[in-house]
């Protein structure tokens, strides 16, 4: 079945979907999630049937929910149907949240019935040598009426993805990820990671008050270490000791190359990883400790 199929079709073991907190089987054509990107989403590690960080994640949901203006399902109807797609196994778990049904025009409907959906997906595999990534052309536009949401509309990040996966950038190698910049110039994030750079001692990660996504991996390392939120400069990311990519899917992946510069692994990358490993299970380490490739 086609990733499109399993999330409209209803009696799929993978896919569920609900109007409120009644189970439907189909996502109506007028779903201002599918018209305008009138929504939002939560990308989920399950580990052992469970979802760990589900708190972290329905806390950014309610956030962006109240910015949005958008109605939330039950959160214990969700959780429960979350858990119960991933049949206590491993997997990653996705909830889309949408206005619902609006009708043509952009103004919301006066009171909304929310259409959620959940769907199951395999875990991406694992990293086991440091990543390569390269700077995208693309860059993303200020905004900071939607700055830090998740919300539906990716278009930027689908075209600088896409310049990833072209092969147009001679001499790059095989990048696995790109670094997209605001339309001012400073560096946000990377397609689908938040960044931190490391000088000396001192992280840093840009900020998202003007652009980008406030991802719950980065949240989760600004409580555990000092962490300098500021505008990052390109030379701030090329002149870093170490630099590093954070996502809740696929945890803390150490960046190998950038273009003509090179990182060996850094010994900080392992504090953090054991700390990661400490705080959610689907990140624990072999029992041997890592080796030094399996710090990406």
């Amino acid at each position: 079945m086609a990733a499109s199929e399993t999330l409209i079709d209803a009696e799929s073991a993978a896919a569920r979907i609900f109007r409120g907190a009644t189970r439907i089987q189909h996502v109506s054509t007028d779903n201002r999630g599918l018209a305008y990107g009138d929504g939002l989403f939560e990308t989920m590690r399950g580990a052992g049937g469970v979802l760990p960080w589900w708190e972290r994640h329905w806390q950014r949901l309610q956030r962006g929910a109240g910015r949005l203006q958008l109605p939330l399902p039950p959160e214990a109807l969700a959780r429960s149907e979350a858990e119960q797609l991933l049949s206590g196994g491993d997997g990653v778990v996705k909830l889309l949240l949408t206005r619902g049904s609006g009708g043509r025009g952009y103004m919301p409907p006066p009171h909304a019935e929310p259409v959620w959906i959940l769907s199951r997906h395999p875990l991406p595999p694992p990293t086991t040598t440091p990543v390569t990534v390269r700077w995208c052309r693309t860059g993303l536009s200020l905004q900071p009426a939607l700055a830090g949401l998740k919300h539906c509309n990716r278009l930027e990040q689908v075209l600088a993805r896409a310049e990833v996966g072209s092969g147009e950038f001679a001499g790059d190698g095989a990048a696995s990820e790109g670094l997209m910049r605001s339309t001012d110039g400073d560096v946000v994030c990377a397609t689908a990671a938040n960044v931190l750079v490391l000088h000396g001692d001192r992280w840093s990660t840009p900020l998202v008050d003007r652009c980008g996504v406030e991802g719950t991996m980065r949240a989760w390392l600004l409580e555990q270490i000092p962490v300098q939120q500021r505008r990052l400069a390109v030379e701030d990311v090329e002149t870093a000791d170490a630099l590093v990519l954070v996502n809740a899917v696929r945890g803390i992946l150490q960046v190998g190359r950038l273009g003509d510069r090179s990182w060996a692994p850094h010994p900080a990358l392992l504090a953090l990883r054991r700390t990661l490993a400490s705080a959610h299970p689907a990140f624990s380490l072999p029992p041997s400790g890592p080796g030094p490739m399996e710090l990406s």
